[in-house]
């Protein structure tokens, strides 16, 4: 399997970072290395689909593209199926699962469509193995099958990743709404205090006042240290039959040997000791409770860890916002503990509840932290003028299905805006 072609989603705004993650990788660049709309395509081979599944912190899975053609209808998509050879990749003793998506597809159903490609898998099944055939499995399945549609073509995967990329496997402890650690690689990329390319981080300080568990620090630390994101959790395509325990085994000893003990001064802090907690947890589990300093303290009195650096922050935001501390109010609790509903969505007017905080967040920066450079992530268009500051970057960066830009803000003593 030397010359297989790869599909890699992302969340949109990310593809560009995916790519330069990627090409470190693979070493596969021109037109083996393609940028697509919501994730990139690479053309390499097995082996490459095991690191990029142990390495990429941008990816949410890694797919093989199994077939392409184009569809009229649903009996166009059983002869689709039925002409991929399932038998390589996985046996009727295992249990599979089908997933289809789709963007404009003229079918009525795509409950149809998934059980027609599903009969095709099955019925192949059956012709090459004497009639048994493998199970269909919607929890846990052993290998999951991705149908995409759009109005005139149909793609088919076999996905290698099992859960999505981002879990990682060392964050057990967690609030209501965490960031997802694929976002928080993003977030670090686009601020330019990591790049995927050469795998260089900055030599600044690292700051999250807003912490929750501790997403954005304990990804940045692992980073920092040449650390591979996936290395305490499992794959899916450990269940596949082009599977060689020996090839793997030498690819954690390849990315192991290749960690290092290199330190950056990262700090994270909330109002929530709770979240402390959790976050120095997390922190353990993930290899890296030595690399950060954790503290308990209100966003808003909290003063600078060291001279200068970059500030990392994910402010809550949505129906439901949870603000990660305001200081002599007492109205509002941490991210992940308290939650007050917001005026109007959106509005990022002192109106909506939380409209407070962002204004005394800016003036306790422009005060305490000049010299420091924020990036804030948000889907709140109108934050810097309610911050009253002038951002000098806005990076397009969405957040599951919540269109966000990642600013970013210089601070000087004082105003920013005249």
């Amino acid at each position: 399997m030397n010359d297989l072609s790869f599909f890699l989603p992302c969340a949109a705004g990310v593809e560009e970072f995916l790519a330069q993650e990627v090409h470190a990788l693979t070493g596969r660049a021109g037109q083996d290395l393609l940028t697509l709309r919501g994730g990139v395509r690479v053309r390499a081979d097995w082996r490459d689909a095991l690191k990029l599944n142990l390495h990429s912190r941008l990816a949410q899975r890694v797919l093989v593209e199994l077939a392409h053609a184009p569809y009229r209808n649903e009996n166009d998509l059983y002869a689709i199926a039925s002409g991929v050879a399932w038998e390589i990749w996985f046996t009727p003793k295992q249990t599979f699962k089908i997933e289809t998506t789709a963007q404009h597809s003229p079918l009525q159903s795509l409950n149809f469509a998934t059980l027609r490609i599903k009969d095709a898998v099955a019925d192949r099944f059956r012709a090459k193995a004497n009639g048994v055939r493998p199970s269909i499995e919607t929890q846990w399945p052993d290998c999951r099958v991705f149908a995409h549609l759009t109005t005139d073509s149909c793609t088919l995967y076999i996905d290698t990743s099992g859960e999505p990329l981002f879990k990682r496997g060392w964050r057990q402890d967690k609030g209501d709404a965490p960031l997802k650690e694929t976002l928080a690689a993003a977030m670090l990329a686009a601020s330019g205090w990591w790049n995927p390319e050469t795998g260089t981080v900055s030599e600044q300080p690292l700051y999250d006042p807003c912490c929750g568990s501790g997403t954005i620090a304990i990804e940045a630390a692992q980073i920092a240290r040449g650390m591979a994101a996936g290395a305490l959790r499992r794959f899916g395509f450990e269940k596949l039959l082009p599977f060689q325990a020996h090839v793997w085994a030498a690819i954690k000893q390849e990315a192991e040997a290749a960690a290092s003990d290199r330190s950056v001064a990262i700090f994270g802090s909330d109002v929530s000791h709770r979240m402390v907690d959790f976050a120095e947890r997390n922190a353990e589990r993930a290899g890296v409770a030595q690399a950060i300093e954790f503290r308990g303290g209100d966003a808003l009195q909290r003063m600078p860890p060291v001279e200068s650096g970059v500030i990392m922050l994910n402010p809550p935001y949505g129906e439901r916002i949870e603000v990660g501390g305001v200081a002599g109010t007492g109205r509002f609790g941490a991210r992940e503990s308290a939650q007050v509903e917001r005026g109007a969505e959106g509005d990022g007017g002192e109106g909506g509840d939380g409209g407070e905080f962002f204004p005394q967040l800016a003036t306790h920066w422009k005060k305490n932290y000049a010299g420091w450079t924020a990036w804030v992530l948000t889907p709140d268009l109108k934050l810097p003028k309610q911050m009253r500051l002038k951002e000098s970057r806005r990076v397009p960066m969405w957040n599951g299905p919540i269109e966000c830009r990642l600013f970013r803000f210089d601070m000087v003593a004082g105003s920013a805006r005249k």
